[in-house]
């Protein structure tokens, strides 16, 4: 990766050929050390870190050019991850297996690589055109290697002038090498954690997408279906109830009882119906579903301060489900006259809060988590990736507050 120059390029600005020195003087390489430290803890990226550090040992070891060749995830090749100009344009591009070329052979051996000169009649040396390695007569390989991390990946530098590198040189590349192979390590566990997430984001709502689309079919099944034929079944027996004579008293009796079947019947329909999948959230979005939701409660005066924005839907269900689970709870033991809902997004968060002025009760109980509602709403709001938080006392009323961010997107 490092060994090759694309025929017919001429040497132009950094990579030119620096005056040959000896060995780094210990004040310059403190200050390279103290200066990669730095470069590996301005953030957890791979790409920005392997280039600064490039740059650096560049210059301060006056050498020509530095390529960092980062250890794929699977472990069988390297990729060129960090490059001194004019070769950070090949970042990315240049992949070499393990055991191939000098790179490779130093990845695969974990041992260090000097060659002053005559490279070409080195067995271990692979042109790569890209990297114009004819032009460079001498070169250092070190592997990038740390104890808990094991091998990360090659670095090389290269030098147009011929070059006898000391063995202090080689030392000083391999402390390098290890302190770039913990920030590198750190960087692709962090990179690896974020794909975990967002892997279990879209997993996320990939499951709540597919119970939804399912809520959405059995309640199309139970209106088209149930309801239909039990709204042709309370014709029929109103027709009944017409055409009977015989014993009218009982008939009539009878038909009552059935006709209040068919009603009992209906309404469960189409609470079913609702609970499944409630139709106004689909129609107003959000903050009308939660409206509507609030003047629905008997009795309790509602207080609304409801943003009117959209947001993905998976998140719109949990929450208006968390609301519902709230007023209800209100309405079967708060004891309130009045309930209060806000809604709203600031700083990428979304935030819903429902306060009651009921009875209210010890939030520090035992019998506060273990309860179904209250459960519920904790895994609902969990599964999008968001908190709830439940604040009451007795006699003075409940607060609760579901709060989610947003996706990146």
């Amino acid at each position: 990766m490092t060994d090759a120059l694309e025929p017919g390029f001429a040497l132009l600005g950094p990579v030119g050929a620096r005056p040959m020195m000896g060995m780094v003087s210990p004040e310059r390489e403190n200050a390279l050390l103290l200066g990669i430290i730095e470069a590996v803890s301005t953030g957890p990226e791979v790409e920005p870190v392997a280039a600064a550090v490039a740059a650096l040992i560049t210059d301060a070891t006056a050498t020509d050019v530095c390529f960092v060749h980062v250890l794929d995830d699977n472990g069988h090749s390297l990729t060129l991850t960090g490059a001194t100009p004019p070769f950070d344009d090949h970042v990315g591009r240049i992949r070499l297996p393990i055991g191939s070329g000098v790179t490779g052979w130093v990845a695969s051996h974990h041992e260090p690589v000097v060659i002053v000169e005559n490279k070409e009649l080195d067995p271990r040396y692979l042109p790569l055109p890209a990297l114009r390695g004819t032009e460079f007569t001498s070169m250092v390989s070190v592997p990038m290697a740390t104890g808990p991390a094991g091998l990360v990946g090659v670095l090389n530098v290269h030098t147009v002038a011929r070059r006898a590198f000391t063995d202090r040189d080689v030392r000083l590349l391999m402390v390098i090498g290890r302190l770039l192979a913990g920030a590198l390590h750190q960087a692709r566990t962090h990179r690896k954690l974020a794909a975990r997430e967002r892997m279990h984001e879209r997993f996320t709502e990939q499951v709540i997408a597919a119970q939804e689309t399912e809520r959405r079919r059995l309640a199309g099944d139970i209106h088209d279906g149930i309801s239909q034929r039990l709204v042709t079944l309370s014709y029929h027996l109103d027709a009944a109830g017409h055409l009977l004579r015989e014993s009218p008293d009982d008939a009539a009796e009878q038909l009552g009882v059935a006709r209040e079947l068919v009603d009992l019947t209906l309404d469960e329909a189409r609470a079913a119906i609702g609970g499944l999948r409630p139709p106004v959230l689909d129609d107003l979005g959000l903050a009308g579903a939660l409206a509507s939701l609030a003047r629905s409660v008997p009795r309790v005066e509602s207080g609304l301060d409801l943003e009117d924005v959209r947001l993905p839907e998976h998140i719109e269900i949990a929450l208006y489900r968390i609301a519902q689970e709230c007023l209800q709870n209100i309405v079967k033991h708060a004891q309130a006259t009045s309930a209060d809902l806000h809604f709203g997004v600031r700083d990428g968060r979304v935030r819903l809060e429902v306060t009651d002025d009921g009875v209210g009760f010890d939030a520090a109980g035992d019998d506060v988590s273990s309860g179904y509602g209250m459960q519920s709403m904790t895994e609902r709001a969990e599964l999008v990736g968001g908190t709830l938080q439940v604040t009451s006392r007795p006699g003075g009323g409940t607060t609760v507050v579901a709060t989610v961010p947003l996706p990146a997107s």
